[in-house]
């Protein structure tokens, strides 16, 4: 790393301009190319899947998504002339706009069940020629803004769906300005130096713009969901940003400590680069997993986010040693160089910790058996939720009911029951002649099973193909989708009608729709959950094992991540399901977990945590090598980590948090569960359990068995040995 960062320093400003290029370049290729995202949900081998297939192979042309507009005539019934004229000409308007392909109107003949029983509900479908990612907004929001016009007292007019959801969200970004802004302003306090301040900043935006750009020029190739730039941007800012602090304060330190700007950048990288390349491999280690699901969804997922993350890691590496080639020794404040110039230099140990992150070192070396014990109690207890976590579908009933597309919801739910929002689609292959009796019989049979309220079969075009050997069925539960009896009327209809109808025939029936769906993936997920964060733990301690030369430093480091990830998923089920603070926060409605969430979380909770665990130890192992003191090395190294663990879990903080700000449901869970697990991890993890443990476990925490030790590759965290009061031979000039 001491060579590779000397090129960077030397030939600064072609890495610079290559950079610089890099970005502009990226970004020019993505917005000429547009976006290409590919939101298909399929679980191989399920029946929700399956019933999707066959209806995209039978019916292709039908790929839009689909809107609703509801209305509801408070004074009497929506077949009053007033408002039938009054909405005729809506749903005329909205059929001539940009975008929309159909509009399907319950005053017309075929629209008759689209109005409610007793007559004050009605609603129209709007099927778009478009996915709702591929849309115009500016179309999307002037059919919101004519909706709004139809209002008068007594007659509600809400809009559902997708693309309306889309279109009410904030501006894209601005989760990533408020991130970008409170990193700045806490980088800024623990720095005290604008230049210091801009230099993580700028290494985690070039990185996030370069990754997010590239991630839509592969967009192309291979199927990325469109959530993947969302969870790019949460973890390319955190880390990226991160990365960078954890350089740059090393970088700061060194300075203090009287190294030349060139010595100390050098130095940064042979120390902290290394344990940010670590750090970086650990997280795209555990994003690998991800494949090992084998959900469409979710690998794209796992190519964008790993993308972001080696980027942030090159940026860190490549980008950041050129620029503090370019600061020289502006990267401290002034008061800074005016005492390094009329004082000297610190003494190491004072460089590399502060005075309350030396004495907190010391209070935990003293008191380690009660502050772990201490420690462990409120993790414990912060974790006992998770035993209530169920998975399942958020919908827009989960919204703020300040929003439209809840209020559709709910005057839906009021007139046509709590399962019209999430019904069952059945689809059906034709195989002979006797198999559309057999269907007919279905139909009848599903309409008399407990639980649903109705059950209406799709029109599908008679082509003479595939089409024709297909029958669809609506079926609307009598409950929501999130309740546990929609999830045994689906077990039902598969385990009992399903197979009653098929027998003796060859007719094959599949069970889907969003809520089987989500209950196919929740039984996917559970099935594979613990191989899953096996690997994940057994990858991550791999590489420790590797890394440090030591058994219990990466059994320390599993468990504690394992403590995090179970207290990070408790605190989501506090708030997402029991509602604990939902209206405080203004999250909307109370639900189950998405049930995607954890094998998203997983990786980059024991990503993230590997972070921490890597900077903390790789410090104290240094520290080791030098003095074979465990006590000192824990202490020093927990207190010259400390503070820049503690602002870097600050950052990534108040960046996690920000995604409430995006208003999409699985971005404010995945942002709140990370943010809390971030906290937990570094200011009770990282900062009492951790050290509190190896102060209790002595020097066994550096034991290898030597047959161990000779047959494991050697991959050096820390740099090669030298003395430790080392310093620059080139005379430093301090500019006041």
């Amino acid at each position: 790393m001491a060579a590779w960062a000397r090129w960077c320093l030397k030939h600064r400003s072609v890495v610079l301009v290559l950079w610089v290029g890099l970005l502009f370049g990226t970004v020019a290729a993505a917005v000429s190319a547009g976006t290409a995202y590919s939101n298909v949900f399929k679980i191989p081998g399920t029946g929700s899947s399956a019933a999707y297939d066959r209806l995209r192979e039978a019916v292709p042309d039908q790929a839009g998504d689909v809107d609703t507009i509801v209305w509801e005539n408070e004074r009497g019934s929506v077949r009053d002339p007033a408002v039938r004229e009054r909405i005729g000409a809506l749903l005329a308007d909205v059929a001539r706009m940009p975008d929309v392909g159909r509009v399907s109107s319950p005053y017309e003949p075929a629209g008759a069940a689209q109005i409610s029983a007793d007559e004050h509900v009605g609603y129209a479908e709007i099927t778009f020629v478009k996915q709702q990612f591929e849309l115009d907004k500016g179309n999307t929001k002037r059919l919101i803004d004519r909706a709004k016009d139809a209002r008068v007292p007594g007659l509600r007019v809400e809009l559902g769906g997708p693309a309306i959801a889309d279109a009410q969200s904030p501006p894209a970004g601005l989760a990533e300005l408020v991130g970008i802004v409170a990193a700045g302003i806490i980088l800024f306090f623990a720095f005290g130096s604008l230049f210091a301040m801009l230099l993580p900043l700028v290494s985690g935006v070039f990185a996030v713009g370069t990754g997010l750009s590239a991630v839509v020029l592969l967009s192309h190739v291979t199927d990325i969901p469109e959530f993947a730039t969302l969870l790019g941007s949460l973890i390319g800012l955190g880390v990226g940003i991160d990365y960078a602090l954890f350089i740059v304060t090393r970088h700061r330190n060194g300075l203090k400590a009287g190294l030349s700007p060139e010595e100390a950048a050098v130095r940064s990288l042979d120390t902290s680069g290394r344990a940010v390349l670590f750090a970086g491999g650990t997280v795209g280690v555990a994003l690998l997993a991800l494949f090992t699901v084998d959900i469409t969804l979710l690998d794209g997922l796992a190519v964008a986010t790993i993308l972001v993350v080696v980027v942030s890691v090159l940026a860190a590496v490549t980008l950041l040693p050129a620029l503090l080639g370019v600061l020289g020794l502006r990267a401290l404040s002034r008061k800074e160089r005016r005492a390094l110039a009329a004082s000297g230099p610190e003494p190491a140990d004072s460089a590399e910790a502060g005075r309350g992150a030396g004495r907190w070192a010391g209070f935990v070396q003293r008191h380690p058996r009660v502050l772990g014990t201490v420690a462990l109690a409120v993790m414990a207890a912060l974790a006992v939720p998770v035993l209530s976590l169920r998975l399942g579908a958020n919908d827009q009933g989960n919204q703020r009911t300040s929003q439209t597309v809840r209020q559709a919801y709910d005057m839906l739910a009021e007139g046509f029951g709590p399962g019209f929002n999430g019904p069952l689609l059945m689809v059906a292959e034709l195989h002979g002649p006797g198999d559309a009796r057999a269907f007919d019989t279905l139909v009848e049979d599903v309409r008399r099973t407990p639980g649903v309220v109705r059950a209406d079969v799709m029109p599908l075009p008679d082509d003479g193909g595939l089409a024709s050997a297909t029958r669809a069925l609506r079926v609307v539960p009598s409950t929501s989708p999130q309740a546990l009896a929609t999830d045994k009327l689906v077990d039902r209809l598969r385990d009992e009608t399903v197979p009653h109808a098929e027998r003796g025939t060859t007719l094959k029936v599949h069970v889907g729709g969003e809520t089987a769906l989500q209950k196919d993936f929740a039984a996917v997920v559970g099935d594979r959950m613990p191989g899953f964060v096996a690997l994940i733990v057994g990858l991550g301690a791999l590489l420790m094992l590797v890394a440090f030369r030591s058994l219990l430093v990466p059994v320390t480091a599993a468990v504690m991540n394992l403590i995090a990830a179970a207290a990070s998923f408790g605190l989501l089920v506090t708030v997402f399901q029991w509602g604990w603070g939902m209206d405080l926060l203004g999250l909307g409605k109370e639900g189950p977990i998405v049930s995607f969430l954890p094998v998203v979380m997983l990786p980059l909770l024991f990503g993230l945590s590997m972070d921490y665990q890597v900077f903390l130890v790789s410090r104290m192992h240094e520290e080791w090598l030098h003095t074979r003191d465990n006590a000192r090395a824990v202490r020093v190294g927990q207190a010259g980590t400390g503070r820049v663990i503690n602002s870097a879990a600050l950052i990534m903080i108040f960046v996690f948090s920000s995604f409430i700000l995006t208003g999409d449901r699985e971005g404010m869970m995945a942002g709140i569960g990370l943010a809390g697990a971030v906290a937990l991890d570094a200011f009770i993890l990282r900062m009492i359990l951790v050290p509190a443990v190896m102060h209790l476990l002595g020097r066994a925490n550096w034991w290898l068995p030597a047959w161990l030790d000779r047959i494991l590759p050697h991959l050096a965290v820390d740099p090669p040995d030298r003395p430790a009061d080392a310093r620059s031979e080139e005379p430093v000039k301090v500019p006041a």
